[in-house]
């Protein structure tokens, strides 16, 4: 136990000695690489890449497209479901229905309805999710496979960057976004 208190000892005395000597050492600047072949770290903020790259606003517009077109239908089946459930209040109300047995065969229709209306919207909801996963995994392989090439002899890593999320602050030069947006959408083919 003496021995580890001891170690423990000595090892801050010498933290502390390094410490000092830092601190009387004339503080060095270093300076940014001017060009991008000398840097071995870069970031692309994916929010430009994904607006600015065409296949990426292809995608999106497909995606969006296919959204609207699923809403659409959806807001017209629910809206007649809408009318019918109303009209079938209004005939409760005015005891408009022969019977009582018709009055629940009616009720038990609209319920079926409702509930496949719910499943309809699952389904696309999912279905959507799965298409917006299928083309984000589209685009994560393009990426991927485009900076294996370009960055083997210039990086030796490459960071994200969402809105700012992960870089607070960089040197000139280290964002290549516009770079790697100009080659992809120059590789890209309609």
């Amino acid at each position: 136990m003496k021995n580890i208190v001891k170690t423990i000892g000595l090892c801050l005395a010498a933290g502390l000695f390094m410490a000092s000597c830092a601190n009387q050492a004339p503080q060095q600047t270093v300076a940014a690489p001017t060009n991008a072949a000398a840097q071995t770290v870069a970031f692309i903020n994916t929010d430009s890449l994904m607006l600015n790259y065409k296949l990426a606003q292809k995608l999106t517009e497909r995606i969006m497209g296919k959204e609207e077109a699923a809403r659409a239908d959806f807001n017209q089946k629910m809206r007649v479901f809408q009318q019918d459930a109303t009209e079938f209040q209004r005939k409760v109300q005015n005891n408009a229905f022969l019977s009582m047995e018709r009055a629940q065969q009616e009720q038990a229709r609209l319920q079926k309805k409702e509930q496949e209306l719910q499943e309809l919207n699952e389904r696309l909801t999912n279905e959507l999710m799965k298409e917006q996963a299928d083309l984000s995994k589209q685009l994560q392989d393009t990426l991927q496979n485009f900076l294996k090439e370009y960055a083997t002899s210039r990086y030796s890593l490459i960071l994200s960057n969402n809105m700012g999320d992960n870089v607070l602050w960089s040197a000139p030069g280290v964002d290549i976004t516009n770079e790697v947006v100009d080659i992809l959408n120059s590789r890209y083919k309609e």
